[in-house]
């Protein structure tokens, strides 16, 4: 399972988790203008906006777990498996298969309102990569500077929910998590008043107290909550380090620990969390190995170039030793 999360200071952010139990040689990449997208119904695409983020290459082709483009639109993809539902191919809609998803939202969108029309005309086509690689099931998050949206292709048809909490699980549907979300109208950053009874003398033994309730499993129902909670109470400086920093501490108050979720080949841990500066293009990611924060700068590649540029990840934990040679 993942999270996905949105944060502002003077700059935009927006990243995830990638939670699961195996990876797939995921690499930091970036897209440039004219990387040549072939599309399966929908043609080809030589000219568009560049993008970065994490992705699985495969026949020279960016498979995106999440990315964001040179115009500050973000996306990601998380795992919605049982309610994810993709269709036969339509003869009067966009038909784009999920793994096309991302590359052709933010190859042609600079805002969210440019995917909701997008979307409008689009029916996501069960036709998997390749035998090898069938689909997924997933639905997205899309995000600029002001707004939020939830797409989820499921059994009734292509939904698009407004994301004013700028933060997304998984299962179940999105308009759940945001019901959920008034079981915990009592949680607090405060401390709490008594309200038990007024002929007793109560009064919080602890700091903290006042997020008493707050859930702290591993479900994605639990995740929401806590990344939603912890996101619209984040407090940080503006500057590019302690934007970059409370992010990521906002990630891992919903990180996924190995041993703790057991799945039928083993365990489901977080494999990479990152936080993309939308406005700079600079993404950021730590790994399960490597704690210390790894950057890739979009603009510091060639971005009227024609071939994909990949960096792998760094995933051996990096220790700076402070004392001694």
């Amino acid at each position: 399972m993942c999270t996905a999360a949105v944060y502002r200071t003077k700059d935009h952010y927006f990243g995830r988790n990638l939670d699961y139990e195996f990876a797939y040689n995921q690499t930091v990449t970036i897209t440039p203008r004219n990387y040549l997208f072939h599309f399966r119904k929908m043609g080809d695409i030589p000219s568009h906006y560049a993008m970065i983020g994490m992705a699985f290459v495969q026949e020279d082709y960016p498979l995106y777990y999440d990315a964001t483009n040179e115009k500050g639109l973000s996306m990601a993809g998380l795992n919605f498996p049982g309610n994810a539902d993709y269709k036969e191919a339509a003869p009067d809609r966009d038909n784009v298969s999920p793994f096309e998803l991302i590359p052709w939202i933010l190859g042609q969108c600079a805002t969210v309102q440019e995917a909701r029309e997008k979307f409008a005309r689009m029916n996501l086509w069960k036709e998997d990569f390749s035998q090898a690689l069938p689909l997924s099931p997933l639905h997205w998050m899309v995000s600029d500077a002001s707004e939020s949206i939830v797409v989820e292709s499921v059994k009734e048809g292509l939904k698009v929910y407004d994301n004013p909490v700028g933060v997304m699980t998984n299962n179940p549907t999105f308009d759940y998590h945001l019901t959920n979300l008034a079981n915990y109208m009592h949680v607090s950053p405060a401390d709490p008043e008594n309200r038990f009874s007024a002929e007793l003398q109560l009064s919080p033994y602890s700091r903290g107290m006042g997020s008493l309730g707050l859930p702290g499993d591993l479900s994605s129902a639990s995740r929401f909550i806590k990344a939603a909670f912890t996101k619209l109470n984040s407090v940080s400086g503006s500057s590019e380090a302690e934007s970059v920093s409370q992010f990521f501490h906002i990630l891992a108050s919903v990180e996924q620990q190995r041993g703790c979720c057991k799945v039928e080949h083993g365990f489901e841990y977080t494999i990479y969390s990152s936080c993309c500066n939308t406005d700079r293009g600079i993404y950021y990611y730590t790994t399960y190995e490597n704690s210390q924060i790894t950057g890739v700068d979009m603009y510091r590649e060639d971005l009227d170039a024609a071939a994909l540029v990949s960096y792998p990840l760094i995933e051996t934990q990096q220790i700076r030793m402070q004392n001694g040679k």
